[in-house]
């Protein structure tokens, strides 16, 4: 017995056929960037960024982290480290600042949230130095319009 196909018979196929995950059209994701891809090497002038980094620059990443105690509870922007940091970096002459860090700029106030809880941070990359001139704050890396979720 031949079955007759018609749009309305084949909306239940395609449906179940896009329920898939191979079949699911691509989210437009974020690439994902870690601490790990952020520098390449070490040379005389200093850190050197990684071709993933350069690649990057001016497109919408997501890397996850840990948020430094900001430096004031209205701030637009924090610090994004790859680990946990219980005191802020800027209140103590004698910490070690890590390498591992970036700059993110929220792209509205939120609520900072507790230094041990690992968050994703959103953003369009930004590299090079650059002083904040409200702040003085210098930074290499930048995420630039960003929001932050718990993850």
């Amino acid at each position: 017995m031949t079955q007759n196909l018609t749009r309305r018979s084949c909306l239940p196929l395609l449906a179940a056929a896009l329920s898939l995950p191979a079949l699911r059209p691509a989210a437009a994701a974020s690439p994902d960037l870690s601490f790990a891809e952020l520098y390449s090497s070490f040379s005389a002038l200093g850190l050197e960024f990684s071709d993933k980094v350069k690649q990057l620059t001016g497109r919408k990443v997501s890397i996850q982290g840990f948020m430094a105690p900001p430096l004031k509870a209205e701030a637009q922007f924090f610090v994004l480290t790859e680990i946990p940091m219980a005191l802020c970096p800027f209140c103590s002459t004698d910490a070690d600042w890590p390498d591992n860090i970036l700059v993110v700029y929220l792209d509205r106030k939120q609520t900072f949230t507790d230094p041990n809880q690992r968050i994703e941070a959103r953003g369009t990359l930004e590299r090079g130095s650059w002083t904040d001139p409200e702040t003085g704050f210098v930074s290499q890396l930048r995420l630039r319009g960003a929001r932050f979720a718990k993850v």
